[in-house]
């Protein structure tokens, strides 16, 4: 794994998945991750408001 192109550490120093990442996975594990390109758990409203 690459960082800054599959996973980033965040302020607290935890690894966060990136979108490639998991499209390169190529499948939804269903965890709710944060940057889930299947958009697992998430519902429109946030769907909308991530893109801005």
């Amino acid at each position: 794994m690459k960082e800054g192109e599959d996973y980033y550490i965040n302020e607290n120093g935890l690894w966060v998945l990136t979108e490639a990442y998991h499209l390169k996975r190529g499948f939804c594990c269903e965890s709710g991750c944060k940057h889930c390109p299947w958009k697992y758990g998430k519902n429109q409203d946030d769907a909308n408001s991530e893109k801005n």
